[in-house]
Parts: structure tokens; sequence; C-alpha cells
């Protein structure tokens, strides 16, 4: 009996350490931080402050969304997409939620139209200004705040923590008349969990 001692303490030791190894697996499998987050396309058709600091607004934004999970759905429950201007949030919207399948890419589309007090610096102010001389603003970011799960062989994965992307800094032009005189360059986001 005494033989048999260290395959009974291997034994408890790997059924004790199963749930967590198993865990583990699952969590190297469906991994949502894997996810690629790009701007691809941004502008402005309104972007007037006017002398009371009103900021009326309509931007439009392109998101690519790339999973290269191969063996995992991911569950976009919640989405909240949020834009600044020189650090002044001006615009908020909520997305609908969708699905997102195995290797997959998913272009939702955001627009955030509007009006919003913002109150800009002194020097902020004089930059704004050239900007809409020059039809194209700087200093822009989205952000969108995501309750995502994960789905793999059916079985769904606990939340996870709200993820959090970050796409800046934005240069986006204004349209005027169906036109613009600066193309937008596509941006990669950053995203992490909060």
């Amino acid at each position: 009996m005494s033989c048999c001692k260290p395959y009974i303490s291997c034994i408890v030791l790997l059924v004790l350490l199963m749930p967590i190894l198993y865990k583990f697996i699952i969590w190297i499998i469906t991994d949502p931080s894997n996810i690629k987050f790009y701007v691809t396309h941004a502008s402005f058709t309104q972007f007037n402050l006017t002398t009371n600091n009103t900021l009326y607004y309509n931007l439009k934004v392109n998101i690519t969304v790339r999973s290269p999970n191969k063996h995992t759905i991911v569950h976009y429950k919640e989405i909240k997409a949020k834009a600044w201007y020189k650090d002044n949030g001006f615009g908020k919207v909520n997305l609908t939620p969708f699905d997102q399948g195995h290797n997959n890419t998913t272009f939702p589309k955001v627009v955030f139209e509007g009006h919003n007090v913002i109150r800009l610096k002194p020097k902020q102010l004089g930059e704004y200004k050239e900007e809409t001389s020059a039809r194209v603003y700087d200093d822009l970011a989205v952000g969108l705040d995501l309750t995502i799960t994960t789905k793999i062989v059916g079985i769904d994965s606990t939340n996870w923590k709200p993820m959090y992307v970050r796409c800046l800094p934005l240069r986006v032009p204004l349209i005027s008349k169906g036109r613009t005189t600066h193309p937008f360059n596509v941006s990669k986001c950053t995203n992490f969990f909060k």
C-alpha cells in the first residue's frame, strides 16, 4: 500500500488542478485580447463651435474588427462608443450588439450627431480656428466600451471584464458639398481590459 501513496497523491493533486488547468486552456483558446480594431474611415459633415461653446457635430466613423480566433465566437453584448476632441468628450452612442464568428472581420459604423457644450482652452480654441480654415481636425479620439462573452463549441464563457478600445490620434476631414480636400489615414486602435 505504501507504494501507491505517491500515485494517489498525484491523482488527488491532478483532480484538484484540473478545473484550474481547464479554465486556463479555455482562456488561451478564447482569449479576446487578440482582437484587432481599426478606424478605416472618419469624416465630419458638420463641426461648428459657437461663441457660447456649443459644438454642433456630425461625425461618421467606420471601424474594422478582426477576430483571428479559429474556434471562438465573440458576442459583443454591450457597445458604447464615445468621441473626444482635444480631450473634451462631445458624443456618445450605443451600438447594436452583435456576434462575430470564427476567424471573422466585422465592419461596424458609428454616427455621432448632435450638439454638446465643450470648454476649449485658449490654445485649443486657436487650433480649432486653424483647423476649421484647413477643413481637417486634429487630436480627435474614439473609444469603445465593450462587454463581451465568448463561445467555444456551443459553451458560453463567463462574462469577461469589460474591454476598452481607444483609437487615437485621429485626423478627421470635413466633407463639404460631397467633397473633402484631405484623405483619412487608417488608424490602429489599442484594446485592453479594465
